[in-house]
């Protein structure tokens, strides 16, 4: 939740539901921000829902009494899972051994709560699944949020039945053409479509925005890339897209 969009918000609902996303996920990286998407979810039922956790980059500034809140948090029906949590080893914000610590508490108390993981990785996947590996077993659904890796690093994903989220970073000419090549290796019972709003504006998107904002509204542009690497209408993919979705999250 960005103070900054406030003036607008709600026309961005509006111009979401007017492009056909009638259901989203509101990110919560830190205790406030997760507080504050589940606080604004509840306004909005059955059109928004959030998740509860402690990104990487925000673990250092995390409180041990987080955790408690945390979970009060995951016990409102609209708080659909645990996250954005997991490892970043490319930007290190966060001494390792702190976020590890804070990935594998969240790990447990999704675990315990038996709520979705909403993962997020940067070159540290062999120590996430070590750390995964842990909770065989009671290990719940999870999803890899803004995929952007190799293509061995998706079949070992895919290896442990997790999800895989795909943002407008394949949009990009730049540094997307990878992910063109490999997304289709993603069962359609396995992929979801996200934006990452307001970040990673669809490079390839026209007209751009004139605050270069991304927005939900822009999802069907990535939906329409994603179609094309796959050979498949677009209908096909957001209809699957859509039920992965709902079914993980269950909302």
């Amino acid at each position: 939740m960005h103070r900054r969009f406030d003036p607008d918000r709600s026309a961005v609902l509006e111009r979401a539901k007017a492009a056909g996303v009638t259901r989203m996920v509101l990110t919560g990286t830190c205790l406030s921000s997760s507080q504050a998407t589940a606080a604004y979810a509840l306004e909005y039922p059955g059109q928004l829902y959030s998740t509860a956790g402690i990104h990487p980059h925000d673990t250092e500034r995390a409180q041990k009494s987080d955790l408690q809140a945390l979970r009060h948090l995951a016990a409102q029906s609209q708080v659909v899972a645990i996250g954005e949590c997991g490892l970043d080893f490319n930007r290190d914000f966060s001494p390792r051994p702190v976020q590890e610590a804070w990935f594998e508490a969240q790990v447990a108390l999704a675990s315990e709560l038996q709520k979705p993981l909403f993962l997020h990785e940067r070159e540290a996947q062999p120590r996430l699944l070590e750390i995964l590996a842990g909770f065989q077993g009671a290990l719940p659904a999870c999803v890899v949020h803004c995929f952007t890796g190799s293509a061995s690093e998706l079949a070992l994903y895919l290896a442990q039945d997790f999800y895989i989220g795909i943002t407008g970073w394949i949009c990009d000419e730049r540094r997307g053409l990878h992910l063109q090549e490999i997304v289709s290796q993603i069962p359609l019972n396995r992929l979801m479509l996200e934006t990452d709003a307001p970040f990673l504006t669809p490079r390839d998107l026209r007209p751009k925005p004139k605050n270069g904002r991304n927005e939900p509204a822009f999802l069907p542009h990535i939906l329409s890339t994603v179609a094309r690497c796959y050979g498949l209408p677009e209908e096909t993919v957001a209809a699957a897209s859509f039920e992965t979705t709902r079914q993980f999250f269950r909302i």
